[in-house]
């Protein structure tokens, strides 16, 4: 008769599990982003070449783990929050909680009055703005782009549409001012997968000023697609 305890003393002992490397942490999206900010940087800053930094970029998405992340900033100096293997890459407990993002009408119109948008709101591929005898004012800098393109057609009559993008955004277009003023100035994303920012329309006796706003920068996209 097998005493109690015998059988499951017979059985081998079970070793811990191993600890998993920090290398082989898995990244968020969180983490890829940041080391995408600090890789644009270097770029504006001319410690990489153009295809250098596209090449990087595109390794920093296709990331799976922190160990293919840490090569990538490895040679350039040290900034606040570069992802390092001496310590845990991201302290999430820390990290604010963000709101969700705001479901919003394409379409906005200002008659005899005024339409504001910002803060976390989500962009389509189209917005239409229309201001008569009225002001619309579009913030982008904290928005969440949906698409690779934004269209913003713009009508004001006795009216102004002032629009603000992020500085890591490309903007481009412009449009007929008709004893008015349509001012977009324009700029290229050193990124080659920011969101593009596409201007157009009309202002009678009106105004349209479309502009980066220095300081801002867009985390939160759609970005394109990579081959895995």
């Amino acid at each position: 008769m097998t005493k109690p305890g015998a059988e499951a003393a017979a059985r081998p002992a079970q070793s811990p599990a191993a600890p998993v490397a920090e290398t082989d942490l898995r990244a968020a999206d969180a983490d890829r982003e940041k080391v995408a900010d600090l890789l644009r940087d270097a770029y504006a800053e001319g410690r990489l070449t153009m295809e250098e930094h596209a090449e990087r970029i595109e390794a920093a998405y296709r990331a799976k783990t922190f160990g293919e992340l840490a090569p990538l900033t490895r040679d350039l100096p040290a900034h606040p929050g570069a992802i390092s293997m001496e310590k845990p890459p991201l302290d999430r407990a820390a990290a604010p909680a963000m709101p969700p993002a705001r479901q919003e009408s394409p379409t906005m119109v200002a008659v005899f009055g005024g339409a504001e948008r910002k803060g976390r709101w989500r962009v389509g591929s189209h917005l239409k703005a229309v201001a008569i005898f009225g002001g619309v004012d579009i913030d982008l800098t904290d928005a969440v782009f949906e698409s690779p393109e934004v269209v913003i057609e713009v009508t004001a009559i006795f009216g102004g549409v002032d629009i603000k993008v992020p500085e890591n955004v490309s903007l481009h277009g412009g449009g007929v001012g008709i004893f008015g003023g349509f001012s977009v100035r324009e700029q290229t994303a050193a990124d080659p997968y920011a969101p593009v920012v596409r201007i157009k329309g009309a202002a009678v006796f009106g105004g349209c000023d479309a502009k980066p706003r220095r300081g801002k920068k867009l985390r939160e996209w759609v970005r394109k697609q990579l081959d895995t």
